[in-house]
């Protein structure tokens, strides 16, 4: 009988340090709604986290052209910036829609101009997989080896598990980061409404507060009496005008 589990325990153990890179990546995203602080957040993470992997880069693009890139280490970000040129791995990967492994950039023939300037960064493999964000943005993850032969099919099967896990996180970035940028519309035209308006100037008079601050003054006290807000205002306006009329 063969009670050999080597095996079983290194492929366990690569299922387990994917695991905890997902957790980790979505605990680093879950609040964010910055794009490209998340980007930075996720390539962070993925560096620190995939054994073997020196260096974490990303590329977007937004309606096919380059929409912004992230790397774990500045010095290699031109590696990630199409803006440098389209032929590499992270392009080859979103236009083919495929994974890409170059394992050893020693005798890599695919983007020669690319790969001559990794190799002088210290660069010598690279797996690249496409990440779908929506319906505007997509882009590619780059793993970074500092010596050939480093990446191997492990670490394919955890970019593909990172490709997806982060093209939701990211995706759902893009959405608070959208409804934030509403919710500060909103909040601007409130600022200007002239019953609302009075009421934030009565708070910041009250509270020596900001009017960020005393919009969410009203905004809590709305909920709580499960009222419309501009109800409160005009409570609250009311109140004081009669005070001062006494």
């Amino acid at each position: 009988m063969n009670l050999d589990t080597r095996e079983p325990v290194v492929q366990s153990l690569g299922v387990l340090e994917t695991a905890a890179l997902l957790r980790e990546l979505t605990a680093s995203l879950l609040t964010l709604t910055d794009f490209d602080e998340a980007l930075l957040a996720l390539v962070r993470v993925t560096r620190d986290a995939v054994a073997g992997v020196r260096w974490c880069g990303f590329t977007a693009l937004r309606a096919g052209e380059p929409a912004g890139v992230a790397a774990s280490d500045e010095r290699l970000a031109g590696l990630d910036d199409l803006r440098h040129g389209p032929d590499s791995p992270a392009m080859s990967a979103i236009h083919r829609r495929e994974m890409i492994l170059a394992a050893d950039l020693s005798g890599e023939p695919r983007w020669p101009v690319w790969t001559a300037r990794a190799r002088d960064l210290g660069v010598h493999g690279v797996i690249s997989a496409p990440v779908d964000i929506d319906d505007q943005v997509i882009g590619a993850i780059n793993l970074y080896a500092a010596s050939p032969d480093v990446l191997a099919p492990p670490h394919q099967l955890t970019a593909m598990l990172l490709a997806e896990h982060a093209g939701l996180l990211l995706a759902a970035v893009r959405d608070r980061g959208r409804q934030a940028a509403l919710a500060g519309e909103r909040d601007a035209s409130l600022l200007q409404d002239g019953v609302v308006g009075q009421a934030i100037g009565v708070i910041m008079t009250q509270r020596g507060c900001p009017p960020v601050e005393a919009l969410e003054v009203l905004r809590t006290a709305a909920s709580s009496l499960d009222i419309p807000l501009r109800e409160v205002a005009e409570r609250l306006v009311r109140t004081v005008s009669r005070q001062r009329d006494t």
